[in-house]
């Protein structure tokens, strides 16, 4: 491991920095990102989870009917997401949990979508994840992300290189290239690419969606 490279303690102490003022901060900023991804999955329904869950921002936003679980590995934000739902009576969360994305406490094929929303780079092992996604999601399902796409040329991708040891400390990787996504892809047989669309803020953020083959086995 690098000196520039993501761990878990060092997430779990930088959002436990944020989880009081993370609405603040990023509530407005990620909010049109939010609800493409909220759009997105609600057009598959049932059963949602929602890796990297957080304060529960997203929560109240789904309709009545779907079913949603989230998981955090971020005992304090998560807190900040029970009280969310305590206090909006959401009677369609069935469970928030406290659980490592790379190792999902969860069954096989058991989600209809897995949204993750600015996640991808905050994990130590994005291919990991991604695998963990794939493995609960059900064969005609949906993987929806939002997040951060790094540069490949030109200045803001100096940026993004330099800027990198700092964003660690806060908890995320900022030079996240495509190319990550697109390797995984080509090793993961049962999914495909349905979408990529830049959205705010500067485009510098991307909803993609992958879909999981209806044929697949559970993986």
């Amino acid at each position: 491991m690098t000196a520039t490279d993501l761990d878990k303690g060092t997430i779990e102490k930088a959002y436990a920095r944020w989880a009081p003022v993370y609405d603040i901060v990023f509530g407005a900023v990620f909010d049109r990102g939010r609800q493409a991804a909220i759009a997105a999955a609600e057009r598959i329904g049932g059963r949602i989870l929602e890796v990297g869950v957080g304060t529960g921002i997203s929560l109240p936003h789904y309709r009545p009917d779907i079913k949603l679980t989230g998981v955090d590995l971020s005992l304090p934000m998560l807190r900040k997401a029970r009280e969310r739902v305590a206090t909006q009576r959401l009677a369609n969360v069935e469970a928030l949990a406290v659980m490592d994305a790379e190792r999902l406490g969860l069954a096989d094929a058991s989600f209809d979508v897995v949204v993750a929303q600015y996640v991808i780079t905050t994990v130590p092992n994005p291919e990991a994840t991604l695998d963990e996604f794939a493995r609960v999601l059900k064969p005609g399902g949906e993987i929806v992300l939002v997040n951060h796409i790094g540069a490949e040329t030109g200045l803001r991708r100096a940026f993004e290189q330099g800027f990198a040891p700092v964003a660690r400390q806060l908890g995320w990787r900022p030079e996240f290239p495509w190319g990550r996504l697109t390797g995984w892809l080509d090793r993961a047989p049962t999914m495909r690419l349905i979408e990529r669309r830049p959205m705010p803020p500067l485009g510098h953020f991307s909803l993609i969606r992958f879909g999981k083959d209806a044929l697949a086995a559970a993986a």
